[in-house]
């Protein structure tokens, strides 16, 4: 197998597991061979058979076994590959490998190699918070391990937050990234592979004076699942986001702005793209002069200044100018129409307002739950009609939008999007 790239994956206990069967086989669309070490406890949620299937080649689990100390012994194992991936990395292995335990095959072999490695965190969202596992992290990463994920979300315990394993895709990303190559490939890519996406996400904020702004209370979490998304389905993604507290995607181009501006800014400069979805909840004025102090509630003489009269202007449109552009308008501009009442009927005159070829409305007054939730509920709005989904995840909401987008571009186009009123 000279000169062929080759990952030693980690395979941990944890339901997430299972996603260690998708991440080899797309590791092997990639051309990168793989070899898995299966620990004992990861043996309780995948077997030894169907990852041997996968990789084509023996899979490892006992230190102490004559066998394969002879055939491959731990140390070659460490040395014989290009990266060292553990996917799902449990609170166990890493605080084992934060403090330099050797007590089965998967922490021998971490501890033994000279490779980079490249861990997926996957755990209870109590686990992860904790200041040990906390501590142990900061700790492999002064060492230089690399971090994918972890992601937030629904977990099999019933409870949400961050602990969810990075989705296979991202890990590939990742895992690509480490080696050098190119983060995706055209061959066997996904239905979007050769395509380019745009996404934004997020709110703006809209600076005042230096300590105040005006925001609203989007999370980005719609927009970052969104990106997620399209990446995983091959294209090549921007993602230009607002301040949120998420976690930057794996895989994909990340620009952070603060206001409106700056996001138009961005979006025009990562232009040309094939897909443009703007899902950030941009801020629909600004302060027409900004102060460059703050402003005080008093003036020097001590006196109660009254109310600050703060005159507002319109920020620029972004979906509008995204749709409205001349040769490099993007194939296909996705809007947002974030509504309080009457949703279909004003997303409908939106879209056609902004000139965009579909519009994702959803309702975002205080009982639903959408502005800093995990579900959503949205209504597809495009040349044909409404297309009206249940409520679901806000990354289910994102893979259906993705793969809805996949097959306009895979299955013929729509109507072109009407005149702009």
């Amino acid at each position: 197998m000279t000169g062929e790239t080759r990952v030693l994956l980690v395979v941990a206990g944890g339901i997430a597991a299972y996603k260690a069967l998708e991440l080899i086989r797309r590791l092997r669309e990639q051309s990168i061979r793989v070899r898995c070490i299966l620990t004992r406890s990861g043996a309780e949620f995948v077997t030894p058979l169907s990852l041997s299937a996968l990789t084509e080649d023996k899979v490892y689990g006992e230190l102490f076994s004559l066998t394969d100390e002879a055939e491959m012994g731990h140390i070659q194992l460490s040395r014989d590959a290009d990266l060292m991936v553990v996917a799902p990395a449990t609170a166990d292995l890493i605080a084992k490998m934060a403090q330099g335990h050797a007590d089965d095959l998967a922490s021998t072999t971490l501890l033994a190699t000279d490779k980079e490695i490249l861990i997926a965190p996957a755990m209870n969202v109590r686990m992860w918070d904790h200041p040990a596992t906390q501590a142990n992290i900061a700790t492999l990463q002064e060492r230089g391990v690399a971090l994918v994920g972890p992601n937030e979300g629904d977990m099999a315990c019933g409870e949400f937050g961050y602990g969810r394993m990075a989705e296979p895709h991202e890990i590939v990303a990742a895992v690509l990234s480490a080696l050098g190559r190119e983060p995706r490939s055209t061959a066997g890519g996904g239905p979007l592979a050769g395509r380019s996406a745009l996404i934004t996400s997020g709110p703006t904020h809209e600076a005042i004076d230096p300590v105040r702004y005006i925001a609203n209370r989007s999370s980005g979490k719609q927009g970052h699942a969104i990106a997620r998304a399209l990446s995983g389905l091959g294209a090549k993604t921007t993602l230009v986001t607002g301040p949120t507290q998420l976690q930057d995607p794996s895989g994909m181009d990340v620009i952070h702005i603060e206001s409106a501006q700056q996001m138009l800014a961005a979006c025009e400069n990562a232009l040309p793209a094939d897909i443009a979805v703007c899902a950030a909840a941009v801020a629909d004025w600004r302060v027409a002069s900004q102060s460059n102090r703050k402003i005080k509630k008093t003036g020097s003489d001590g006196i109660d200044s009254g109310v600050p009269k703060l005159e507002l202007t319109p920020n620029p449109d972004i979906l509008a100018s995204l749709s409205q552009r001349g040769n490099d308008r993007p194939g296909l501009v996705v809007g947002f129409a974030a509504e309080t009442e009457d949703v279909i009927r004003q997303a409908t005159q939106k879209r056609a307002r902004k000139a965009c070829d579909w519009i994702v409305a959803n309702d975002v007054s205080p009982e639903s739950g959408t502005f800093g939730g995990a579900d959503n509920t949205v209504h597809v709005i495009d040349a044909q009609g409404v297309d009206s989904w249940a409520r679901m995840d806000k990354s289910d909401v994102a893979q259906r939008l993705a793969e809805r987008i996949a097959d306009h571009f895979n299955g013929g186009l729509t109507a072109p999007a009407p005149a702009p009123l």
